[in-house]
């Protein structure tokens, strides 16, 4: 059986470095849901990738970029201010992501890129806060699953 590949484990090694802290605030986090978070489920983070590019080829070295969107999400229930709340979550979760800024030696770095504002009025309010960050990471031209 192959290895998972190093993207696979760089995301992997993202949840793992922010569950506790989140969950340590009362959160769960979750890795690209398919279905709405539940009431019952916030707040929470959600992690989601969004891109994987190659940025440099050298020889049988290349070099990656792996986009990551982490998405802090908090409803409205007073007497809790739903903007905070998200921000809390995702203060807590970008600490947690950049205290090793190479997720155990998997990436070269971690760099973050930007972030936006969402708010909806599903069945109650609803705020999530995103982020997205860059990790850079370098595999072998013909292994994804090796380090470069």
């Amino acid at each position: 059986m192959a290895a998972n590949s190093l993207r696979e484990r760089i995301l992997l090694a993202v949840l793992d470095a922010v569950r506790a802290p989140l969950q340590a605030l009362g959160a769960t986090v979750h890795r690209s849901p398919t279905v709405a978070i539940t009431r019952e489920q916030s707040p929470a983070l959600v992690v989601f990738p969004e891109s994987d590019a190659i940025s440099e080829r050298a020889n049988d070295r290349v070099t990656r970029l792996l986009t990551i969107r982490l998405v802090a999400l908090a409803r409205a229930v007073p007497p809790a201010i739903p903007e905070s709340e998200a921000d809390r979550l995702l203060t807590a979760a970008h600490a947690a992501l950049m205290r090793d800024g190479t997720l155990g030696e998997l990436a070269l770095g971690i760099r973050e890129q930007d972030g936006e504002f969402e708010i909806e009025d599903a069945d109650d309010l609803v705020v999530a806060l995103p982020a997205r960050y860059a990790i850079t990471y370098r595999t072998l031209a013909h292994d994804l699953s090796i380090q470069g």
